[in-house]
């Protein structure tokens, strides 16, 4: 397994309830960022989708993370949840604006779409056709809430614009469903019994493995943000799961 082949994480890194389990106690909130980067090669930023960060915060993460690290951007709910992908050329480009200073160091952007959202083919193709055609050097990924996002119309839709399905477990809460769709497979762990508050089972974290090992073999590149970020099960599970991997592709164990 090439480095390149599999970037494994969690959902952000300023989480102070992580302190004592995985940041030490001394350490200083202003330094998660380079503890995390000694564990991890990558990261989902999530808090962009909340709000964007100032262009001097962008160029101090840029600045304080290793030339080979990742960061994920979670497109802006403006975009998604209030617009819902309606008229929304201009939150784009402010949105775009802000990281375009990070692009050396960009893997996917996640796109989630809020659950009261139908699918809608000519709405989706619009917006897919829009960040094709400007926003070149990005790739993109899309984690749905309802279930009429699962519909063959749409994959082909991924799949002719190279943007990939997010497969994203959440228990109950919001459909679960595996589609393939480009070169890369897009994976987010909120947790099973309890979203974003449970801990992944050995048997869990094996299953995903064995689906990872399958999908690098099969020449994907696979990215997995674990966001169960309570009492650090996040970063508690994605460090097991990359040693569970690491394992099964030792040359004993290679398949």
């Amino acid at each position: 397994m090439k480095q390149v082949d599999l970037y494994i994480g969690t959902s952000g890194w300023s989480y102070n309830h992580w302190q004592g389990i995985f940041y030490p106690e001394d350490l200083k909130p202003d330094r998660y960022l380079e503890f995390y980067t000694t564990k991890f090669v990558c990261v989902e930023l999530n808090s962009c989708f909340y709000h964007l960060p100032l262009k001097k915060t962008v160029s101090g993460w840029m600045n304080r993370t290793p030339a080979s690290f990742r960061f994920c951007l979670k497109l802006s709910r403006y975009v998604t949840h209030q617009k819902q992908l309606g008229d929304i050329e201009e939150p784009l480009v402010k949105f775009f604006n802000v990281f375009d200073g990070m692009k050396e160091k960009l893997g996917p952007v996640l796109v989630q779409l809020p659950p009261g959202l139908i699918y809608d083919d000519s709405l989706i193709q619009d917006f897919l056709e829009l960040i094709k055609a400007t926003y070149i050097h990005y790739r993109f990924a899309f984690e749905i809430r309802n279930r009429s996002w699962i519909d063959d119309n749409f994959f082909t839709l991924l799949a002719h614009y190279e943007a990939a399905f997010v497969i994203a477990d959440s228990g109950n809460r919001y459909p679960y469903y595996e589609a393939v769709t480009t070169d890369f497979v897009y994976l987010r762990l909120h947790g099973r019994e309890q979203l974003y508050a449970s801990d992944y089972c050995e048997t869990d974290l094996n299953s995903y493995a064995e689906k990872i090992i399958n999908w690098i073999s099969e020449n994907k590149v696979v990215w997995v943000f674990f966001n169960n970020d309570y009492h650090a099960y996040a970063v508690k599970n994605a460090l097991r799961l990359r040693e569970i991997i690491r394992q099964s592709l030792q040359p004993t164990g290679k398949r």
